[in-house]
């Protein structure tokens, strides 16, 4: 209990010393700025909807802003403090401090007029139509805060809306869209409605031809003397708006110039184009095939301009890959006294040719950390179609990390791929024309690799895959692959039996990787994500897979002396997999997200089989998955390799299943600069669908009744690293259930003791990772 008191004593003895610190080096007379408060309709009866929420938005806006602080710790003013007085000359560590530290912001920074008048603003914008805000400072002792008092009134609604009569093309297309209107009788009055209102409408004029029109040329006049907090609204195109923005216009001439650069811009519009459909193609050299613009614009001759074209045309272009540059002129006929437009499309290509070289680091879910180094040569334009061709060699070495029984476990690879991505859908049959913004496109792959893990076993993998990947819109992409080759040929490295007996008793279904694996399906694959919209407090993450082998090819087949469809002599694996990965991300403040995911995933096999194909299997444990259990380990069912007798001095652990889920939850919050924390729980485990007879693990078979109870839970926390363009993360985790323990047994939250150095020895796991879990 006394050293207890000690530390609290300390603990105090800081804080306070933190406290005097931030105010020790002001100058006689100077204040210390701590922040600003926000009171809302103090003296008077009339309640706001959403209170909490408008007061952060006025503190938000409010200026200067006070010295930030950590846990009310302001360690960036202490550290400028320490440096004490600059002296002279410049260097040394008071200089590095002052630098390194933040300046006192004083309350003489705080300009009380011009934050009300801020405040007052947007107050008004958002309906409070007879708001006030006045400031004032309170000081006490070297510091002072400013607290700001508003008074809203009610806030006014909208009674009418009134639109431009018909009197033209342009009204016409107001009214006819006037369903469409963001402005609601019955809404608030809320001015970045009103903002959105005239782009809305400026839009829905684009579509009809009217380029040069500008939400600016609207005017939304509101009249809020009818009394009862509430506003009339009349849509109005103001007066002085210029006659070029109130008719629409036509294309007359699209000209392309597919190699465009400033240097031979002249000579370029001295040749001859080749006209081809609707567009004058400027490209004596050939570099491009015509038709590849019919995929690339979509504008048409003499049609009326439209934004839709535009903008799909833009993206189209500039998404090809192809084109460094990429600018749409249009240009007025005869100096906007006739009704159309020139087109003039400008493209600078890529270099054909580019080699690259990269060294990155790896982090896998199976605990393996190391690094590879990957040349790829790039060649782009093969055909003249803007395909691209990419050939790339790599190799690289990694260790498993973490704890469990394979720490220590060293492998290298080295892999040789071929990719040949074509800008379209390449199929047997009718042409698939896509119409919307983004290029489809049909990739064929060649890979081969060789995967040498530790002194266990080599893996030499061939792969051949054909398919397309197309996006839908901008949240929904699709992935099929109707045809994918599989050629797995491996061998142990090890001629001892005892020592490959212990093995493949830990790991049973390790013996088909051991024989020739064929494997050949399709894969189709769904992904759906709004992660890219910042604005958004909800963001969510969806993909969807699902793969067959040997399903439509096995009917092709004949079968072997076994009774089983095969190739070339070696049986197929034939077999169904589906796994949907969902993961939400829940915005709690500016700082503070909560991330949470679920993965499930069942594969059905049947044949010569009774489980998937190794290396179609799931597995639990690892730096993205189960974090207080190392990679692999966890399973199937309430199976654990430690448990088992027939387990003698085995260093590979490589646990997997059929059946997968998994759930996490993780609170993750800003602590400092790009310093991040997160706190977590993980849960879920792996099953054999069904046993083989030759598996003499006990307890591995899936029983939906005993799911949950075989559920594995983990908790822990971490640090992050967040530099933007990656993120370094170090987890620390341990079980808080174990499902290989007997029943009543398997909570082990009473037995958690940080002090104990046995304990921490067998449950403490510590995860290195490189990008988030999930």
């Amino acid at each position: 209990m006394t050293i207890r008191i000690r530390f609290s004593l300390f603990i105090l003895a800081c804080l306070t010393l933190a406290a005097c610190s931030t105010t020790r080096s002001l100058k006689p007379g100077q204040i210390l700025y701590t922040g600003a408060e926000i009171r809302i309709n103090p003296d008077s009866s009339v309640k706001i909807a959403d209170q909490k929420s408008v007061k952060e938005t006025l503190l938000d806006k409010t200026r200067p802003k006070p010295n930030s602080a950590f846990l009310g710790i302001k360690y960036g003013l202490m550290i400028y403090n320490l440096a004490g007085e600059p002296k002279k000359p410049t260097g040394g560590i008071r200089n590095w401090l002052r630098k390194k530290g933040q300046t006192p912001v004083l309350l003489s920074e705080v300009k009380l007029p011009y934050n009300n008048a801020v405040l007052t603003s947007y107050l008004i914008s958002q309906g409070y139509l007879q708001s006030n805000v006045a400031g004032d400072t309170v000081i006490k002792g070297k510091k002072g805060k400013a607290i700001y008092t508003a008074n809203t009134g009610i806030r006014y609604k909208i009674n009418s809306v009134t639109f431009p009569k018909d009197s033209g093309g342009l009204t016409r297309i107001v009214n006819g869209h006037k369903d469409k209107t963001l402005l609601k009788a019955g809404n608030f009055y809320d001015l970045d409605i009103f903002k959105n209102e005239r782009e809305r409408i400026d839009n829905d004029l684009k579509e009809q031809g009217y380029f040069y029109f500008s939400p600016d040329y609207l005017i939304l006049q509101v009249d809020s003397t009818i009394g009862k907090n509430l506003v009339d609204i009349r849509v109005k195109v103001k007066d002085i708006a210029p006659d070029a923005g109130l008719k629409p216009y036509t294309i007359k001439n699209i000209n392309i110039f597919p190699n465009y650069s400033l240097r031979r811009d002249s000579a370029l519009r001295k040749s001859a184009p080749e006209i081809y459909n609707d567009f004058r193609i400027y490209d004596p050299r050939h570099t491009f095939k015509p038709p590849l613009f019919n995929r690339l614009v979509f504008f048409k001759k003499d049609e009326l301009y439209n934004r839709k074209d535009h903008n799909q045309s833009l993206n189209r272009m500039v998404n090809i890959g192809a084109f460094q540059a990429v600018k749409a002129e249009f240009v007025p006929i005869d100096s906007f006294r006739n009704d159309q437009l020139d087109l003039n499309i400008y493209l600078t290509p890529l270099k054909k040719n580019s080699l690259t070289f990269s060294v990155t680091g790896t982090s896998k879910s199976n605990n393996f950390v190391g690094s590879e180094v990957k040349l790829t040569q790039t060649t782009r334009n093969l055909f003249r179609g803007a395909e691209q061709l990419d050939v790339s060699a790599s190799g690289g070495f990694e260790s498993q990390f973490g704890s469990g029984a394979s720490q220590g476990l060293n492998s290298y690879s080295f892999t040789a791929e071929g990719k040949l991505t074509f800008p379209r859908f390449i199929t047997p049959f009718k042409e698939i024309n896509s119409t919307n913004a983004f290029i489809p496109k049909t990739v064929a792959l060649l890979s081969y690799q060789l995967l040498h893990r530790g002194s266990l076993y080599n893996i030499n993998s061939f792969k051949g895959q054909y398919g397309y990947k197309w996006n839908e819109n901008k949240y929904k992409e699709h992935a099929f692959n109707p045809i994918s080759v599989n050629y797995v040929t491996s061998g142990l490295l090890t001629s001892d039996s005892a020592k490959k007996d212990s093995i493949l008793n830990v790991t049973p279904g390790l013996i088909n990787v051991l024989e020739k694996q064929f494997i050949i399906g399709s894969t189709y694959s769904f992904t759906y994500t709004n992660q890219f919209e910042d604005y958004r407090r909800n963001t969510m993450y969806l993909n969807a897979t699902l793969e067959t082998g040997g399903n439509v090819w096995g009917m092709f087949a004949r079968k072997n002396k076994e009774g089983n469809k095969a190739i070339a002599g070696i049986a197929l694996n034939r077999f169904v997999r589906i796994e949907a990965d969902f993961r939400d991300y829940f915005k709690v403040t500016k700082t503070v997200t909560w991330a949470n995911r679920i993965d499930l995933g069942y594969g059905y096999a049947y044949g010569n089989q009774t489980t998937l194909p190794f290396v179609r299997q799931f597995f639990a444990g690892g730096t993205n998955d189960i974090r207080a259990w190392a990679a692999r380990s966890i399973g199937p069912g309430t199976y654990y390799y430690k448990n088992d007798p027939a387990v003698v001095n085995s260093n590979y652990i490589d646990q997997s299943g059929d059946i997968k889920a998994l759930i996490s939850s993780e609170l993750r919050f800003k602590m400092v600069s790009r310093l991040y924390g997160a706190a977590f729980v993980d849960a879920g485990n792996i099953w054999l669908r069904k046993k083989n007879p030759e598996d003499k693990r006990q307890g591995t078979e899936f029983q939906l009744k005993n799911a949950l109870n075989e559920f594995a839970v983990g908790t822990g926390a971490g640090l992050r690293v967040d530099a933007s363009i990656f993120v370094i993360r170090l987890d620390v985790a341990f079980p808080i259930r174990k499902p290989y323990n007997e029943e009543g047994k398997r909570w082990v939250l009473n037995e958690v003791d940080f002090g104990s150095g046995a304990w921490r020895k067998d449950n403490l796991v510590y995860n290195i990772g490189i990008g988030y879990p999930f």
